[in-house]
């Protein structure tokens, strides 16, 4: 189950021993984009108090969104699994697929086209520069797991996603899977 290359589409799984770092602390993580150059993924399970149409005043519908990750969070990014909808949209992986016309999405949402289901919206990304992330897994900050999910990742908005994910690993995660955020405060 733990496959320790990391590739776009895969998921980051951080370590339990990650509790220094509030924007990644029990974050599970989608790459969006793996290579020579640097990494980037979004934070899958970190509802914000916001949603879009709080953000962007022309989209009608109140959809959830997410925190990214800490870099350039006073944009928004998204994600989505309707690139027959969505023009000049990158493929993820497994029906994943990232960014596209924006205008196009803000009137598909309005006109209850793109469902809440169709797509995720985050502020912010998560970034890491040229073997950053390789570092990271080598100290051992991440577990690098399959997206098993495919384009219903998309749905997988639960805080207690991390938690699900750590006891799918087993073994000693099994212990981490109850412990609370802070283990100071136990």
């Amino acid at each position: 189950m733990i496959d320790l290359k990391p590739e776009k589409g895969k998921l980051l799984i951080a370590e339990p021993t990650l509790t220094g770092d509030v924007s990644f602390n029990r974050s599970v993580v989608l790459l969006a984009e793996h290579n020579e150059s640097g990494s980037v993924g979004f934070i899958l399970n970190k509802p914000l108090e916001y949603n879009i149409n709080e953000l962007v005043t022309e989209i009608l519908i109140p959809f959830q969104v997410y925190n990214g990750g800490p870099v350039e969070q006073d944009n928004i990014y998204f994600i989505h699994k309707v690139p027959h909808l969505i023009t000049n949209s990158t493929e993820i992986s497994d029906g994943v697929f990232w960014g596209g016309d924006f205008e196009k999405i803000i009137s598909l949402i309005n006109e209850g086209v793109i469902l809440e289901e169709d797509i995720r919206f985050f502020l912010g990304y998560t970034g890491w520069s040229a073997l950053q992330l390789d570092q990271e897994l080598t100290s051992k900050s991440w577990i690098v797991v399959k997206n098993k999910y495919e384009s219903s990742i998309i749905n997988k908005s639960s805080i207690a996603f991390w938690k699900e994910k750590i006891t799918e690993l087993g073994g000693d995660y099994l212990l981490w899977s109850n412990a609370p955020d802070n283990p100071s405060l136990n």
